[in-house]
Formats: structure tokens, C-alpha cells, sequence
């Protein structure tokens, strides 16, 4: 995991502060939860942990319903864009490989 996806993807912020950090309230960062929009992880008290990356998508998602977009539009293209990461990611992994194989230096 390299530098960039380590700290974007680190679940260490509290609802507190991604709150603070979003403008949301906290129970709408909970109903966000609950409409399996975000995934935040547990803390071994139970407190909610965010990522940075969580937060960029909370923005993303509060701006989405401003223009009135529903949540389960917002459900699909979240999955959609997963996807397409997910696909993105693994090619990137399998042409490392290669080139790995092969002694191509990285780009």
C-alpha cells in the first residue's frame, strides 16, 4: 500500500470531528451509515473510526442531495465507481506483475 492510500484510507477520525470537518450533523453521517452509503470501522469502545476518504465521499454525497439526488441513485453510483476502481486497481496489479516478470522498470 503506498503512502497516499494509507492515510486516505485509515480509519482514525472520530463522528465528532467528521462532522466538524463536513458540516453534517452527526445524525446524518449515522443515517448515511444506515443507508450503506459509508462503512465506517468500530472501535473496540464502539465509537465510529472515518477515513479521510470517507469524508471526501460524505461531501460528495451531502452535495448529491442538495441537487436532490436520492440516496438509493447515490447507493448505485457509489457501487458503479467501486467497481470500476476495483477493475482499474487489479489491472494495474496485473501489469505490475508482468512487468515484474518480464524486468520492465516502473514508469
Amino acid at each position: 500500500m503506498d503512502r497516499e492510500t494509507s492515510y486516505k484510507t485509515r480509519k482514525v477520525i472520530s463522528i465528532g470531528t467528521v462532522s466538524e470537518l463536513t458540516g453534517l450533523s452527526e445524525r446524518q453521517i449515522r443515517y448515511y451509515e444506515e443507508r450503506k452509503l459509508v462503512f465506517p470501522e468500530r472501535s473496540e469502545r464502539g465509537s465510529r473510526k472515518y477515513s479521510f476518504l470517507d469524508v471526501e465521499t460524505l461531501i460528495d454525497i451531502a452535495n448529491k442531495r442538495e441537487e436532490g439526488v436520492r440516496t438509493e441513485e447515490i447507493r448505485s453510483e457509489l457501487k458503479r465507481k467501486k467497481k470500476k476502481d476495483d477493475k482499474a486497481s487489479r489491472s494495474k496489479m496485473i501489469q505490475g506483475q508482468i512487468n515484474a516478470q518480464f524486468g520492465i522498470p516502473k514508469k
